[in-house]
């Protein structure tokens, strides 16, 4: 039942002064209560905070008395002193009543402040403390921990007092002291000193997580005989984060009383304000231009404290931001399309888009955070419920999100009740404001267009190659993540050549582009227009071309995620649901078959890492494992086994040991082969009609499973996941995106995770793709005549009134191109596109 929390022991106050804008100074203490002035998004992340308490309270250890030290779990003492402080506390969400929390949450913040490096005056390498210390990442966590205790700062004893304190004043001290110089506790971690980086590897993270320990220190410590320096630092360091020379040297915006030119030297961005890290264009970085800020401004907030000026005018925010709702998504957030893991961590995606929402009163981005904030309840509930971060990332996001929802949640709380919430423009404002293609050059290989109905992006980095659709913007639908193919048959191809043609509506007439790369066997373009249309040509460059994976998942509340997909084509309709190939366990099961051995043959793996098994089951009929584990005989177990290859870590003999903690996995030098198999001797012909298979994160999404008499011979029991056939040239998914297909010369086949428009061999191949189409419309866009051109290698397809043209040949060409109601003569380079908007109207 809900319970009124009361009034906090220490109220918060808002000193004068100059502040980030909007966060008015010498307002009234803020009460804990909820109030009716509250954003919906303000009490969203309260509950939030709430539910995720269930998860929290699964980490505690009797037998300790406290949250655990692994993966910074602890760092949950955030989130539970928010909810002890404000809001309406409600035991029934949270599973656990309010005094527990309290209890653990005190007895936590007391270990951990008494254990911390800066608090025991321990030395580097020296006993005596539990954590802390290094600037990367423990500085992060130790503002996280210190805002918790300061909240909680009235049920402290003198003791923790002292050493919360200790945390404070000795981090920013240390992070002074070190001035442009780097920790040499936190191994390769550095920041460049204040030269930055940008290339492959920003520094925009490393800045950001030195300014923690200096506003730390400085919120509760502004008297401190060095307070002056940290200011300093601090300016100086957020200020740099976000550096850009081209920018910054003409730029005469005083912060602390002097001009950015003075303050910045780094370069941590590329000229199109694109951020890359890990070698790709990484929006998870990009977002810390809104995420250091969020985090420091909550001890100002917190500490009565003006807050300084560099929070809301950080150089170049404007930019960095205006690139992400460019590559934006329907959940409000950038796309990644060259980035393995790190999306779809909606817990850890929140406090960026707040900030700059409240902090730098931004409307655009609050329609960002409207957006985010309608994904999160679904998301939250989805396996395993109760977690803010899935899907990817490391087991240290958790906690970091709780943390994070919780700020997010403080920062709402106080500017709503003091001067009401930043109002979101409307969706259509919001899309028109980024409309239009952008090239942001050959080195970040990224070339975007966003429309009101889609976007969508050429991709030509090293390992990401690829041409990603996100019709309606959403990337729920069709998943371009990193090595996730788009179009093309591989991510993996390497790019020897790249033309783009960039089409303006104040030039041209329409936004759109025109992309063309060259590969060593051939050549593939890509066409975006104003209208969310999409136009793929190549020349063949393998089998199963024009493939789009796809999200198929039931998650309640987050469209088009009911648990299947529904796909139209010639002969009809067809629903598939997944069937394997999600990871986690698969229950494969087909007509009995007499095998003396089983093989699991890889098609394509699901992450960059191969293959893995923690074990391989084979049952004979009569026998149900799915209703009962323990039932029947597992005819594998202990059975010999042989694989295409290895880790030595992780042998083949692994998978069928019955040890639930070992498993195999394939070499590493093999993990980019999609064919690998694993492979059991049954010892003896048996009937078989089921597998089970125990994928650890390494899983197979497409996979067969086969049988043999003799290990030799190999016939195909089941496909995971179950395939079906389209014999024409037209595919609708949900009617939600229609495809159209001319040549290629093989079956459309799809799955409830797939989409290929050519599944054979390699082949000439001319699709247009429609977002937000019915399958009506589809089949009638199908049964048009396509245009016709003179000019052998010439591609061309019309879409939308638009005729996009094609030069796949490796020399200049001058084409005629005949399409109903034109005919137009296009004069194309080699491997170059061109558009021609749409005829006038009579």
């Amino acid at each position: 039942m809900a319970t009124p929390t009361p009034l906090p022991r220490r109220r918060f106050l808002l000193a004068s002064g100059a502040t980030a804008a909007g966060f008015a100074l010498g307002s009234p203490g803020v009460g804990a209560a909820a109030s009716a002035a509250e954003s919906p998004e303000a009490l969203l992340y309260h509950r939030l905070l709430l539910r995720h308490t269930r998860w929290v309270e699964t980490q505690w250890d009797d037998g300790a008395g406290r949250y655990p030290l692994a993966d910074f779990r602890f760092v949950s003492v955030l989130g539970n002193a928010v909810l002890l402080t404000h809001g309406t506390y409600d035991d029934g969400l949270a599973g656990v009543d309010r005094d527990t929390l309290a209890d653990h949450t005190v007895r936590t913040v007391r270990h951990f402040a008494a254990t911390n490096f800066w608090a025991t005056g321990a030395t580097w390498g020296g006993g005596g403390y539990e954590w802390g210390g290094r600037v990367f990442w423990d500085g992060t966590f130790e503002s996280y921990f210190v805002a918790a205790a300061r909240l909680l700062w009235g049920e402290l004893d003198a003791a923790t007092r002292a050493h919360v304190d200790a945390i404070a004043v000795r981090g920013a001290q240390y992070v002074a002291g070190l001035g442009e110089g780097e920790d040499p506790r936190s191994g390769g971690w550095a920041s460049n000193g204040l030269a930055g980086g940008y290339r492959g590897d920003s520094k925009i993270e490393e800045m950001g997580a030195k300014s923690m320990p200096l506003a730390t220190g400085l919120a509760y410590h502004p008297g401190h005989a060095q307070a002056g320096v940290w200011r300093e630092w601090l300016t100086r360091w957020l200020s740099n984060m976000t550096g850009l020379p081209s920018a910054d040297r003409d730029n005469d915006t005083e912060i602390d009383g002097r001009p950015v030119f003075e303050w910045n030297t780094a370069q941590n961005m590329y000229e199109g304000h694109v951020v890359e890290n890990h070698g790709t264009y990484a929006p998870m970085y990009q977002q810390s231009t809104g995420a250091y800020p969020g985090r420091n401004a909550l001890h100002f907030l917190i500490a009565g404290t003006p807050l300084p000026e560099v929070l809301a005018k950080q150089p170049n925010a404007d930019g960095l931001w205006r690139t992400m709702t460019h590559l934006g998504t329907a959940a409000g957030l950038s796309s990644h399309p060259m980035v393995n893991d790190r999306y779809h961590l909606y817990g850890r995606d929140v406090l960026p888009l707040t900030w700059r929402r409240m902090g730098q009163a931004d409307p655009y981005v609050a329609r960002s955070e409207r957006m985010l904030a309608a994904h999160l309840e679904p998301y939250l509930a989805y396996p395993p419920a109760n977690r803010l971060t899935k899907f990817s990332g490391e087991p240290k996001y958790e906690p970091e999100a709780r943390a994070e929802v919780a700020i997010a949640y403080l920062l709402h709380a106080w500017r709503d009740r003091l001067h009401g919430d930043v109002a979101p423009v409307g969706k259509a404002r919001y899309w028109a404001s980024v409309a239009g293609a952008a090239d942001y050059g050959a080195e970040v290989g990224l070339v975007a267009h966003q429309s009101a109905s889609a976007l969508a992006m050429a991709v030509s980095k090293a390992g990401h190659v690829k041409f990603a659709f996100l019709p309606e913007h959403d990337d729920w639908l069709f998943d371009v993540t990193g090595t996730a193919p788009a179009f093309l048959p591989g991510t993996g191809l390497a790019v020897t050549g790249r033309k783009v043609s960039r089409y303006t509506q104040a030039r041209d007439g329409f936004d759109g582009s025109a992309t063309v790369l060259s590969f060593a066997h051939g050549r593939a373009g890509y066409a975006t227009l104003p209208t969310g249309a999409v136009v793929y040509a190549t020349s063949g460059l393998g089998a199963d071309e024009g493939r789009l994976r796809l999200h198929a998942l039931a998650m309640p509340g987050v469209r088009g995620l009911d648990g299947d997909r529904t796909f139209h084509g010639t002969g009809g309709a067809v629903t598939l649901a997944p069937g394997g190939g999600d990871g986690g366990v698969d229950e494969v099961r087909f007509p009995a078959v007499a095998a003396r051995h089983v093989r699991i043959l890889g098609v394509r793996p699901a992450t960059q890492y191969g293959y893995s098994l923690w074990h391989i089951e084979a049952y004979a009929p009569g026998t149900d494992p799915g209703t009962d584990p323990g039932a029947g005989t597992d005819l594998a177990r202990g059975r010999p086994v042989t694989a295409s290859s290895a880790d030595p870590a992780y042998p083949a003999r692994h998978a069928t040991d019955g040890d639930p903690a070992t498993r195999w996995a394939v070499a590493r030098a093999e993990r980019p082969r999609a064919d690998s198999w694993l492979a059991v001797d049954l010892g003896a012909e048996h009937r078989v009609d089921r597998v089970r298979l125990g994928w650890e994160a390494a899983y197979g999404a497409e996979y067969r499973v086969q049988v043999s008499a003799d290990g030799a011979a190999w016939h195909d029991a089941a496909a995971v996941p179950a395939t079906h056939g389209f014999t024409g040239n037209w595919v609708n998914v949900d009617d939600r995106a229609g495809f159209v297909v001319r040549g290629g010369g093989h079956p459309i086949r799809v799955t409830a995770t797939s989409v290929t428009l050519s599944a054979g061999p390699s082949a000439p191949l001319t699709a247009v793709g429609y977002p937000a189409q019915r399958a009506s419309r589809t089949r009638a866009l199908a049964a048009a005549p396509p245009p016709a051109t003179d000019t052998p290698g010439v591609a061309a397809a019309l879409a939308d009134g638009h005729l996009a043209v094609f030069n796949l040949t490796d020399t200049a060409v001058r084409a005629e191109v005949r399409a109903p109601g034109r005919t137009v003569h296009a004069d194309l380079p080699a491997a170059s596109a061109m558009i021609f908007p749409p005829l006038p109207e009579r």
